[in-house]
């Protein structure tokens, strides 16, 4: 199994950004905030192992553009990648509960 370099793309940081925000800012959950960061933390290194064999999106479009779901461990959260050569390159990340295959959708289309 080969071992993928994973690039976070400044877009997805910053919705993760906003996920940990709520969490901690408006839940008022500082715990519950530092969980899912550290979860974060470490889906990019298990993303290391897995990008190449994780099934791609459901969406015909998206998996034409060769994007694929990774789910966190310990939390509800969806990392959307895909993959350049070595490279896995995260470009959204999503609550379980949205609807996150139609947002990125719509990011694609509107950039």
């Amino acid at each position: 199994m080969d071992l993928f370099d994973v690039l976070i793309t400044d877009h997805a940081l910053s919705q993760l950004e906003s996920y940990i925000d709520y969490i901690q800012y408006v839940l008022l959950d500082d715990q519950a905030a530092d969980a899912v960061a550290i979860d974060a933390a470490e889906t990019p290194d298990r993303l290391r192992n897995l990008a190449g064999v994780l099934s791609p999106c459901k969406n015909e479009y998206l998996k034409s553009l060769g994007y694929h779901p990774m789910r966190f461990k310990n939390h509800r959260y969806v990392m959307l990648y895909r993959i350049e050569g070595n490279t896995a390159i995260v470009e959204a990340i999503y609550h379980q509960t949205q609807d996150y295959e139609s947002n990125l959708l719509d990011e694609v289309w509107n950039s």
